[in-house]
């Protein structure tokens, strides 16, 4: 049974490097929550990866599960990602809000192996009826790949203003290298002789019904035509800059080289040749920095129309990014307005990052202006909170405050903070 709690409790155990602000408990007792989004002030739905129940927190009371779905739990398979769109644009009704749900599901089959008929992940799209507090009508929006896995199953899901959908699709691998799966070596993980994209490795967008958005990227047929980027090892963030409409991603690393990323159209990130600034060798470890401008390393660039990019910042020894979010809100205070704040899985940290003025770039200081943070550098300045666990999810809520998705501290399976002024 979840226990909700006061919204004004204040919270012993996370920690802000800002003393005029502080953070308070939402609501907690979930088991491994993965993902909120919120239907109005106060009100959000919230996942939860291995249970497949989704929970209605509104006013600081939970209710549900709303519904239940059968996932998959193992490593990081389960139910992972949710999208609202209400009152789109071509529908004014009320009554017509959408939640996307992205999950996998892999059914235990006596006696048979896994296989692409039997083991997937899957974005629907749900109706949420409010009065009966219940998501109905079902329908299948995405079929995407889960094998070999269970790893890198990404599962995030952003809208942007156009109520496009965008989905994260890691490479799908298992957790440690494995040799002889050239089976699952597409092109969309720069694999020069690899197969076609089916999916997994990228950053793939669609209309709220499943279907294409405007002209191909870099390829016309199914589903290459779904991906607006590529070359990503996994991703557990995306988020649009407020001011630009730019797309920014986190990306994991194997052992090093996390990533934060400006995400153009057609966008290569490199992997499995490239990783952070470095080339990798056949066994995915460093073989030295990269120098951009060479043709030394061959990367898929579906004839011309996928560009590789260096990443905006390097994470050499791996902190595990998870979500990443523009802060459009002023209420945690001015110099913290349209920041990336970017959540982590290791020491549950919050970092935040201000931009340069042409929003392409982080604007960073003394050793951290390489855009690489080595273990040596001070990353003080970048620090916004820590000790948050597994941190999943970063939100603002319709009040302009910051909500933050943690599971896993030494006090509690999961939880969900809230940050505010402190007034005292």
């Amino acid at each position: 049974m979840i226990n909700a709690q006061n919204q004004n409790q204040t919270i012993v155990g996370p920690s802000l490097t800002d003393r005029d602000l502080r953070v308070e408990l939402v609501a907690r007792d979930f088991h491994f929550p993965t993902s909120i989004e919120f239907l109005g002030k106060d009100d959000f739905l919230l996942l939860e990866k291995n249970t497949g129940d989704i929970y209605r927190i509104l006013n600081g009371n939970v209710t549900g599960p709303l519904i239940h779905i059968n996932v998959s739990q193992k490593d990081e398979r389960g139910l992972l990602g949710i999208a609202i769109l209400e009152n789109d644009n071509l529908n004014k009704d009320k009554d017509n809000t959408f939640v996307f749900l992205y999950y996998t599901h892999c059914p235990k089959l006596s006696g048979q192996a896994q296989t692409s008929q039997n083991c997937g992940n899957y974005v629907y799209r749900y109706r949420f009826e409010a009065e009966n507090n219940t998501l109905t009508d079902p329908k299948l929006i995405l079929s995407l790949p889960a094998l070999p896995g269970p790893s890198h199953n990404g599962g995030v899901l952003e809208l942007d203003k156009h109520n496009n959908l965008y989905v994260t699709v890691g490479d799908l691998q298992q957790t440690k290298f494995i040799q002889n799966q050239s089976v699952f070596n597409t092109k969309s993980q720069n694999f020069i002789n690899g197969t076609a994209p089916d999916g997994r490795a990228g950053i793939l967008r669609v209309t709220k019904d499943g279907k294409p958005v405007g002209h191909a990227i870099i390829g016309e047929k199914y589903p290459i035509n779904l991906y607006f980027a590529y070359g990503i090892k996994n991703s557990f963030g995306i988020g649009f800059d407020p001011l630009t409409g730019n797309l920014w991603d986190t990306e994991n690393g194997p052992q090093f080289g996390d990533e934060i990323n400006l995400v153009k159209p057609g966008f290569n990130s490199g992997w499995e040749k490239v990783q952070g600034i470095w080339k990798l060798n056949q066994t995915r470890e460093k073989d030295g920095i990269l120098n951009e401008s060479s043709k030394e390393v061959e990367l898929v660039d579906f004839n011309g129309k996928g560009k590789y990019s260096k990443p905006e910042f390097v994470w050499d020894k791996t902190v595990a990014p998870t979500a990443l979010i523009f802060l459009d809100s002023d209420k945690l205070g001015k110099k913290y307005k349209n920041d990336i704040f970017v959540g982590s899985a290791k020491n549950g940290r919050i970092f935040d990052f201000n931009l340069k003025e042409n929003r392409k770039s982080l604007s960073l200081s003394g050793n951290l202006t390489d855009l690489v943070l080595n273990e040596k550098d001070n990353s003080s300045k970048i620090i916004f909170g820590k000790g948050f666990g597994i941190i999943t999810d970063l939100e603002v809520g319709p009040d302009g405050y910051l909500y933050v998705v943690s599971g896993f501290r030494k006090t509690d399976e999961g939880s969900v903070y809230r940050i505010i002024p402190n007034l005292n």
